[in-house]
């Protein structure tokens, strides 16, 4: 099985042959900020093709710009060139249809954990009654274990418990994509690992699309389908994308009794530290 590629268009790319594009379609995309010495290029030349329901994550060093193409698909961001489509409609402000979770949680807190996954609700949800959207909200809380913290406010629960509000939130809207900016960075290992697991399940149960950002290798070896290995920055690119060939349901101590997960992880980490280590021309 071929795993590793140099381009950013293998696997999964749209066919030539006129079939539908992907779902998510990251199209020849620059960002070029201006600044009083003349334009600073973050990211150049990026191409990427995402289909439905695929979990992707991207890895890199810092400055590499995955934040900035992360916010380029939310749309919180535009490109400097090319351009961003999600089901084929380009992609111009944030939507409902994409949800982002923050690595900072981003709740309220004088909110309780209930209102807080409630706001987001009622925001895309106007039409429905009160009783609908308090279910909506309750039934999200009991998937990520939250029920007995609906009262709580964000001060009162640990990082962990915050997470999963956060996830609880982005989920009850059931955007068409997720996107995960480092959500599990700040967490410490048990818990990471506990959230993981939580998030591939609802995945697998939802199957909506994930773009997530990560620092972890093992963490993108675990949940994604590809890696998304991004170049130094200024002028970052992509460098390679890796599949990652395990079957789902994953079991992560059988995985990585594995060849396989070790001669992935092993590229993935001399991608970063040796061809692409910092300070290296």
């Amino acid at each position: 099985m071929q795993t590793i590629s140099n381009t950013a268009t293998n696997s999964l790319v749209t066919p030539a042959d006129g079939s539908q594009e992907a779902f998510v379609k990251v199209d020849n995309v620059a960002k070029i900020y201006p600044t009083k010495t003349g334009g600073y290029t973050v990211l150049e030349n990026v191409s990427l093709d995402i289909q439905k329901s695929e979990f992707i994550c991207l890895i890199g060093h810092s400055g590499c710009g995955k934040t900035t193409l992360l916010n380029m698909v939310s749309g919180f961001s535009q490109p400097s060139t090319g351009q961003v489509r999600v089901n084929g409609i380009p992609v111009t402000k944030p939507g409902p249809d994409r949800m982002v979770v923050f690595q900072g949680y981003a709740l309220l807190p004088w909110l309780t954990v209930f209102e807080n996954v409630y706001l987001a609700v009622k925001k895309v949800y106007p039409e429905k009654s009160q009783a609908e959207k308090t279910r909506i909200v309750n039934d999200h809380l009991a998937m990520v274990g939250l029920t007995e913290a609906t009262d709580k406010k964000p001060p009162q629960i640990s990082g962990g418990m915050k997470q999963r509000v956060a996830i609880a939130r982005a989920l009850s809207i059931r955007p068409e994509v997720l996107i995960l900016d480092e959500p599990f960075g700040a967490l410490d290992a048990i818990t990471k690992e506990e959230l993981q697991e939580e998030l591939l399940k609802i995945w697998n149960e939802h199957r909506c699309t994930v773009l997530m950002i990560t620092h972890d290798i093992d963490e993108a070896l675990f949940l994604a389908d590809r890696l998304v290995m991004m170049t130094n920055g200024p002028a970052a690119t992509i460098g390679e994308i890796m599949e990652i060939p395990f079957k789902r349901p994953r079991n992560r101590t059988r995985m990585m009794e594995t060849p396989e997960y070790y001669k992935l992880r092993n590229h993935a980490l001399d991608f970063l530290y040796n061809r692409f280590a910092h300070g290296v021309d």
